[in-house]
């Protein structure tokens, strides 16, 4: 059984070419430092001739989606961008709550952090501090999806869900025909690991996840009304913050920082 998203409907509508290069152009936009780029590396990173990127920008830029900026071909979005999905209600709590008391705690973390929610066995990132951390070494991570078992994201949520939830997110995770499978089929290991998490307080990952191997990560849970909300990570250079600090510096703060979510996410919600 595969986990991945299912394909697209056939349509017995034709794709409008240029509506989803322009889409496309935006996406890169979205992806570049700053939010900002040239029309020359947009095209390239959308593989499209670079007068098709610059007509495209031109629309995008007389309905008011990107301006130009201060450099000779330079575009970066507006916030007309954020005005579309302004009838997206899903967990708006994220947006009136956590995305602001997060941004503020950048100060005091440093290091990005992501807000994850659980999604058909994944961990979807709903809210992300990458785009406010000076050290930051990744952008556009909202949306992006985590595997349960290798990231701290993952662990910290089995650690904290119900018996019931976490028996059903890892006979998912056993239906996996890669090497995520194999290791949810470890059932030893994958109780050795849940039971070390709760033992600890928070989770960590320690580069286990093969696409980001060079990077750590501890993760605590996000709990409201005693309801499990969310969960919370901060992500770092393995190597580059030592167990001291991160078991009194920062595991304390992170912590601190998910129970005001939950608490300020209850008071929003009621």
């Amino acid at each position: 059984m595969s986990l991945n998203p299912a394909s697209p409907e056939p349509s017995c509508y034709k794709d409008v070419r240029s509506l989803t290069r322009g889409l496309d152009l935006l996406k890169a936009l979205n992806r570049a430092p700053g939010g900002r780029s040239t029309s020359t590396e947009l095209a390239e990173a959308c593989g499209m001739h670079r007068t098709t990127a610059k007509r495209l920008l031109e629309t995008l830029r007389n309905e008011g989606f990107v301006r130009r900026g201060e450099r000779e071909g330079q575009y970066y979005l507006t916030f007309e961008v954020r005005r579309l999905s302004e009838g997206f209600e899903d967990e708006t709590w994220i947006s009136a709550v956590a995305a602001p008391l997060m941004q503020a705690a950048v100060r005091e973390l440093l290091w990005p952090c992501d807000l994850s929610t659980v999604e058909g066995g994944f961990m979807v990132v709903r809210e992300s501090t990458h785009r406010w951390s000076a050290l930051s070494q990744h952008r556009a991570m909202i949306g992006e999806k985590m595997p349960m078992l290798v990231t701290a994201l993952g662990r910290a949520y089995l650690a904290a869900c119900s018996p019931e939830q976490r028996e059903a997110l890892l006979w998912l995770q056993a239906q996996r025909s890669d090497w995520i499978g194999d290791l949810a089929r470890d059932r030893p290991a994958v109780d050795r690991m849940i039971a070390e998490t709760c033992q600890r307080g928070f989770a960590y990952n320690d580069g286990e996840w093969i696409r980001e191997a060079h990077f750590a990560a501890v993760a605590v849970p996000v709990h409201c009304a005693g309801q499990l909300l969310a969960v919370l990570n901060m992500v770092f250079p393995k190597a580059a913050v030592s167990e001291q600090d991160l078991q009194n510096r920062f595991v304390p703060a992170l912590q601190r920082l998910a129970e005001r979510i939950g608490k300020d996410s209850r008071s929003w919600r009621e």
